[in-house]
């Protein structure tokens, strides 16, 4: 149909009916036929990197999560580990951003995570309120929650959701407009809800491998992070230094 009428078109606009003139216009319908097959490409490859696409990603894994345990498959109990797990990877590949563009400077992929950090952090909330639901329904009732409530593998994880509910609060545009330099200032505060988390997560469990398997990459980031800085500044230093010695 649409070939017919490009065809119809070309011949009306064509002076000439020939051989030249039907090549010609088989030419046009072929590029006209890739062009818009390839910004259809485009669109779609466009839609599939949004950030809706990007959230149902993430939502995924509670998705899968939450069907087993509605059929029964699983208990309550079992949703603790992988709730809690997914909260502090979510949370840890946040932070993960930070040093990544200070290592590998203003890189493609560096720029695609940056804009998708808040999303990473308001998943990892996500996850650690459905590890909270979770728990709660483990424990059926309020006078055993309150009894090891002050268990330091306990209070901790209570701890570091709460530090998380002003972040995710405020994890939007116009909380950055509203706040300006003191956003930034609270934000800072997921490095206590990630120290906080660590604990939760070393003293809730008897190995230590799992913890130190997720952590110690940010760790060794943040690591070389600092050194980056502080030779960045140093060799600052060093011209500024030498002129005042002149």
């Amino acid at each position: 149909m649409v070939k017919s009428r490009l065809k119809l078109m070309i011949k009306k606009s064509c002076p000439r009916r020939g051989t030249i003139c039907r090549t010609n216009c088989d030419k046009f319908i072929l590029d006209h036929r890739d062009s818009k097959i390839h910004d259809n490409a485009m669109n779609f490859l466009r839609n599939l990197n949004s950030l809706p696409v990007f959230w149902l990603v993430l939502t995924i894994p509670a998705i899968l999560l939450v069907q087993r345990y509605l059929a029964g498959d699983i208990i309550a109990m079992d949703m603790l580990h992988p709730t809690g797990e997914f909260s502090a990877r979510f949370m840890i590949i946040a932070l993960m951003i930070t040093p990544l563009s200070v290592i590998f400077g203003n890189r493609r992929w560096v720029g695609w995570m940056m804009k998708r950090r808040r999303s990473f952090g308001l998943a990892a909330f996500g996850y650690g309120v459905l590890h909270l639901l979770f728990y709660l329904i483990d424990m059926e009732a309020l006078k055993p929650i309150l009894a090891e409530f002050w268990a330091p593998g306990i209070w901790t994880g209570w701890a570091a959701l709460i530090v998380f509910v002003p972040l995710a609060i405020t994890s939007n545009n116009a909380a950055m407009r509203r706040m300006k330099q003191g956003w930034k200032r609270l934000q800072r505060l997921v490095y206590i809800a990630a120290v906080l988390t660590l604990a939760h997560w070393l003293l809730i469990h008897d190995g230590i491998g799992g913890a130190l398997a997720h952590f110690i990459p940010l760790l060794s980031l943040e690591l070389l992070r600092g050194i980056i800085i502080y030779v960045r500044r140093a060799d600052k230093a060093k011209p500024a230094e030498s002129l005042q010695t002149e």
